[in-house]
């Protein structure tokens, strides 16, 4: 999938911000076949978020009308959009074509067209429309940005409803309820991440991840699974849909050891990760790492089933009215449904068993961020990383993009050379650093600029070939920072160069690092040295 234009007419939800605004993206001739970021870079406030919010509210929208089943989330209805992009149907690249345009005096309606030998086709039914969506739009933010979480936030809730309903009903508790096709990857969900790539992932794949944080492999972690909670919705603790009892069958059969507690309804299983436990994750989620993350993530959702029915309103209500709405209280660790423990590694330098805990926010950020396009390396799934190297050292800031695209994360899972499902994918990054877009072609780097008068935002191309630029010229042309440095000594070196102090200035000179402008201050020297 490529993302070719996008225009949104208006958007509710970010409060007129981005009303108008018209962002080209690609060519409608972009090659498919190359995985390719476009990075969104600019001022805090400049509108960067609120696009991959609005991004997401949009397919969001269109997977509610098509897919249903698979899209519970309450849909914003106040986007008014047109956005094209390429998607790959039957081994061929297919442009679409989705709006929903105002109307006068009616309520909006979303098309969606193809263009078929130069003409638009409209289609019409879910059937027809289905294999020209997204397979997935996943997002990620490394903090708690509400900003982008609203519309997955809303997924994830609409799902959580969905689970307690049909457990509640003896008639639809046997049926399988759909995976979202809204994914939120963030801090809550590092380890259903984490620990479903090491488990179901080739040896190649997992070594990549690993390396880069100086661990060996995954030693062994415990999952918690309490279901006569107190806090349940009804008088019998959580009652699971059959899907979900299945979840806890599969574990107890791949489980090194497992403890149930009748009373409390409640699982402690534990598994210590050799061959065996791997061959009967693989067994039971033939699929892939994905399959098992959902697994893992549809046991945490039961954690959504004990908030507060006052607390569920509340937030209900906030998505309705599209306001920045933070997600629902996380219960205590001890009170959880479903929780993670003691999930340890052996050190790749010592050999003894590590902590997960005791690993840095950028190493969590980094495994969990290449976990994710391991987990999803089909084609066609939408990225929406928000400010995804912010935790990261310089070091792996100038090497986040070149280990994106050296994963392998192919078909076979071991070779690089072969073209890779993944490359069909889109990928937005917004970021405040020049180390993402001096990896990047000028041409998939849009500079997002905000009017401080008239609050209107705009984008453009850079005037530089971002690629290979020095980070000094890309802050530069991205955010006016010439010369780049601090504002404390650079008012303190444009005071000297007005002083006609030699001495303070030669003293001063003593404290500064070296820069051209401390070169100007030497120049400044030599001229009061003339004139006298």
């Amino acid at each position: 999938m490529k993302i070719i234009s996008l225009r949104i007419i208006e958007a509710d939800s970010c409060g007129g911000l981005l009303d108008g605004l018209f962002i080209s993206f690609r060519h409608e001739n972009a090659d498919t076949q190359k995985f390719d970021p476009i990075c969104l870079i600019g001022p805090n406030g400049s509108g960067k978020s609120q696009l991959l919010q609005v991004v997401a509210e949009i397919f969001q929208t269109i997977f509610n009308k098509y897919t249903s089943t698979e899209e519970r989330g309450i849909a914003n209805e106040g986007v008014i959009f047109e956005i094209e992009y390429l998607i790959t149907y039957n081994n061929n690249i297919t442009h679409v074509k989705a709006e929903r345009l105002p109307r006068e005096k009616r309520k909006p309606e979303i098309n969606i067209s193809i263009l078929d030998n130069g003409l638009w086709k409209k289609l019409t039914t879910p059937s027809e429309i289905e294999p020209f969506l997204p397979k997935k739009v996943i997002g990620y933010t490394s903090g708690a940005n509400e900003t982008l979480s609203l519309p997955f936030f809303s997924s994830r809730a609409g799902y959580a409803k969905e689970v307690r309903e049909s457990a509640l009903n003896p008639k639809q508790r046997t049926q399988t309820i759909p995976d979202p096709r809204l994914i939120l990857i963030d801090y809550s969900t590092n380890l259903e991440v984490l620990v479903s790539n090491l488990l179901l992932n080739p040896d190649a794949i997992n070594n990549e991840i690993l390396t880069n944080l100086n661990l060996k492999s995954l030693h062994s972690f415990r999952c918690v699974i309490q279901l006569n909670h107190a806090e349940a919705p009804g008088k019998d603790g959580i009652l699971l849909t059959q899907e979900l009892e299945t979840y806890i069958d599969n574990l107890k059969s791949i489980a090194t050891c497992f403890d149930y507690d009748k009373r409390n309804n409640s699982y402690i299983f534990d598994f210590l990760i050799n061959r065996s436990t791997k061959e009967g994750f693989h067994h039971y989620w033939s699929t892939g790492a994905l399959d098992l993350y959902s697994c893992f993530h549809k046991l945490a959702m039961l954690n959504d089933l004990i908030i507060s029915r006052t607390a569920r309103k509340i937030f209900t209500n906030s998505i309705k009215e599209r306001r920045f709405a933070s997600r629902l209280p996380e219960p205590f660790d001890d009170h959880k449904v479903f929780r993670f423990e003691r999930v340890e590694f052996l050190s790749n330098k010592t050999g003894k068993i590590v902590d997960y805990v005791s690993l840095s926010d950028g190493e969590h950020q980094l495994a969990q961020l290449l976990g994710i396009f391991c987990m999803a390396s089909f084609p066609d799934v939408l990225f929406l990383l928000d400010e995804p190297e912010s935790h990261f050292n310089p070091q792996w800031r100038t090497k986040f993009i070149s280990k994106l695209m050296t994963l392998p994360i192919n078909n076979d899972g071991d070779n690089r050379s072969k073209p890779s499902s993944a490359s069909k994918q889109e990928c937005l990054i917004t970021t405040h650093s020049p180390f993402v877009p001096s990896d990047m072609s000028s041409d998939n780097v849009l500079i997002f600029q905000k009017d401080l008068t008239s609050q209107f935002v705009s984008t453009r191309k850079p005037r530089i070939e971002t690629y290979g630029s020095t980070f000094d010229s890309i802050l530069a042309e991205c955010f006016g920072i010439d010369p780049p440095m601090s504002e404390l000594p650079l008012q303190e070196i444009n005071e000297l160069l007005e002083s006609n102090d030699k001495e303070k200035i030669l003293e001063a000179m003593k404290r500064l690092g070296d820069s051209v402008e401390k070169l100007y201050l030497a120049d400044r020297v030599r001229s009061l040295e003339l004139e006298r």
